[in-house]
């Protein structure tokens, strides 16, 4: 794979900071497998930049597709054209529309975070596991994984009593908590964040808004989505319309047309979002 560099300064700290992730007019489109293979296109032309130390924040209203640029950048949903570049803690940059499945779970372990709007977890694994496993699978000792994931698990007030049971029964507050714990615990250089507040209370958004603080003064570069406007006035530094890479006539990609797929590669063990 043919390996570049991002080289446009950061407007955050020009002397310093170089863009992590780079979107070169990407696009999309849904194929309508039970009707026909007809193509729905849903985005193109998306292009912007994502630098260390900042929120940028996907605006527009709900089915417009800000969802599915993070499915894009996490690798869940394929790409159709365009160039995505993510640079990684070497300074290496690979193209995220063309990289391939061992390619892309390798950058989730290091590089690439994800918090979406729902856990989704093994069954029966308890709660202080799930959150610590992105430790263990970067082979961080598991004491130290679990210590880091108890801490987590403590700032956004999950009882204790709950750790050593399975998420699959807490209430959808809980889970959420759980669900970001999981996606803050590893420290990645870039963040996505899909609605982590929607479930919470005052509280608890309160409290992710620090976490989401403290990863931007560490370095982090952070793609988020929020529809409560306090917490977007909190954490953004700078807001993306997406409604400028939307097709005229275009079809609304916050849910997925049914009998839609996919129409790129996606990497293995990957849930198929698209066909629920």
């Amino acid at each position: 794979m043919t390996t570049t560099r991002l080289t446009d300064p950061s407007p955050l700290d020009p002397t310093t900071a170089l863009p992590v992730l780079e979107a070169l007019d990407l696009a999309k489109t849904f194929t309508m497998h039970l009707q026909g293979g007809v193509r729905l296109p849903v985005l193109s032309g998306v292009r912007f930049t994502l630098y260390p130390g900042e929120c940028a924040v996907l605006d527009g209203p709900s089915g417009i597709g800000k969802s599915t640029i993070l499915k894009m950048i996490h690798g869940t949903y394929g790409i159709d054209s365009g160039a995505l570049l993510l640079r990684g803690p070497d300074g290496a940059v690979t193209d995220l529309a063309r990289a391939d499945d061992r390619t892309m779970l390798r950058l989730r372990r290091t590089t690439l975070g994800y918090v979406s709007q729902f856990l989704r977890c093994v069954p029966r694994v308890p709660t202080l596991d799930v959150v610590a496993e992105p430790l263990l699978s970067a082979r961080v000792p598991p004491e130290d994984a679990r210590r880091r994931a108890g801490h987590l698990l403590e700032r956004l007030r999950v009882p204790t009593g709950l750790w050593m049971l399975p998420p699959a029964t807490f209430s959808g507050g809980e889970k959420q908590r759980v669900n970001i714990a999981r996606g803050f615990v590893s420290d990645h250089p870039v963040l996505l964040l899909d609605e982590p507040t929607a479930s919470l209370d005052a509280a608890n958004r309160a409290e992710v808004v620090d976490l989401i603080e403290d990863q931007k003064a560490a370095g982090a570069a952070i793609l988020a989505i929020f529809h409560d406007p306090r917490v977007r006035a909190e954490v953004a530094d700078r807001l993306i319309d997406v409604g400028v890479f939307v097709p005229s006539g275009a079809v609304r990609s916050g849910r997925v047309p049914s009998g839609a797929g996919r129409s790129g590669p996606v990497p293995s063990g990957v849930e198929n979002e698209e066909s629920r």
